[in-house]
């Protein structure tokens, strides 16, 4: 006769997985801002939208994941940061159009639960919400036994922001002659790391402790730098700059991030070596071997968000972002579409 089994037996565990979401409430707690409603535990978030000073509201969501960036954290056995990514690679999405992010849920999926590996995934997420000015209001964390090596995790989010109809920036009063302003990346971010994996481990046999004299840290530390949250700066750029597009330079890096808020009738014409390219990109081409539009066309270079401004807003825009201590450059600008096939020219600065 077969022994009584339960759920537990089969490798999830309930009464762990409500001691996690107990653990996490304060940590969940302190990203809490004006609209949230209850806790975390029910069946949804509750947020209260407060539109009194907008006239037609418009909602914007996004959705996105950490990648395989993820395999950095499994190999160094840190967890604290991959969460700020995952809040920034959504958040970012929803703030080139213009919004402010609102809240924030997320997904993690274990094998077996970890709670300790869990909380530090948490506490990056909170720190990524506050640092975006959104709160955590739920999520979901589900054990899937067999699907995952031990202590290995994947990992979704998705933030909801708000705007106004009139204040959405969508691209469609960029004109031939505005500029591309670049805002600087803080490294690789969450894009490209199937690329990075396999020249850092399996042509150069790097560990993951190894330490890299150009980078000035190991290579685990470079390739684990958080992605940049760049919702506060574009609130306040947009609040009385004309900003007539945003870009955030994610997967298809520069060569194919812009050109998707540039209009049908418009090119781009970029400035190769107008801007500061950090070592990490030298020593990835490099050891790698990669051409330049290949860099391009994968990674952000150093350039985590573009700005398309009027040629007449670009020294104010410059200014705007000095006096936020970031170091901006005029990348590129756009020019009247000639060609049906090639959308974005490179040219020597």
């Amino acid at each position: 006769m077969t022994d009584t089994l339960t759920y537990t037996d089969a490798g999830v565990d309930i009464d762990k997985a409500n001691r996690f979401i107990d653990t996490i409430k304060g940590i969940v707690k302190q990203t809490s801002r004006p609209g949230v409603m209850g806790e975390i535990g029910g069946f949804g978030g509750l947020f209260s939208l407060n539109t009194a000073q907008m006239e037609s509201p418009v909602l914007v969501s996004s959705t996105d994941g950490v990648g395989t960036k993820l395999k950095i954290a499994f190999m160094m056995d840190k967890h604290d940061t991959v969460g700020i990514d995952l809040v920034a690679m959504c958040v970012n999405d929803v703030a080139v159009l213009g919004a402010k992010p609102l809240f924030f849920l997320d997904y993690i999926s274990m094998g077996r639960l970890n709670s300790e590996i869990a909380v530090d995934i948490v506490k990056g997420i909170s720190e990524g919400c506050k640092e975006a000015g959104c709160a955590l209001i739920g999520g979901e964390t589900a054990e899937m036994p067999g699907f995952y090596q031990e202590n290995e995790y994947d990992l979704a989010g998705f933030s909801v922001g708000l705007v106004d109809n009139s204040k959405i920036i969508d691209g469609s009063e960029i004109r031939v002659g505005h500029k591309l302003i670049s805002i600087p990346s803080s490294g690789l971010h969450s894009n490209g790391y199937s690329l990075v994996r396999k020249i850092c481990f399996d042509v150069l046999k790097l560990k993951i402790d190894t330490y890299i004299p150009e980078l000035k840290q190991t290579i685990g530390q470079e390739l684990l730098t958080p992605t940049r949250i760049y919702s506060e700066i574009i609130q306040m750029l947009i609040r009385d700059l004309p900003i007539h597009g945003l870009a955030h330079i994610t997967g298809g890096g520069l060569s194919e991030n812009i050109i998707r808020v540039i209009p049908a009738a418009s090119n781009l014409r970029m400035y190769m070596g107008s801007w500061e390219i950090p070592p990490v990109f030298k020593f990835l081409q490099q050891a790698g071997n990669i051409s330049d539009m290949e860099m391009m066309r994968t990674f952000n270079n150093g350039v985590g968000m573009v700005a398309i401004v009027p040629e007449n807003a670009v020294s104010d825009v410059i200014a705007r972002l000095s006096g936020m201590n970031e170091t901006a450059f005029i990348i590129g600008e756009v020019v009247e579409r000639k060609s049906s096939t090639t959308r974005v020219e490179w040219v020597n600065a």
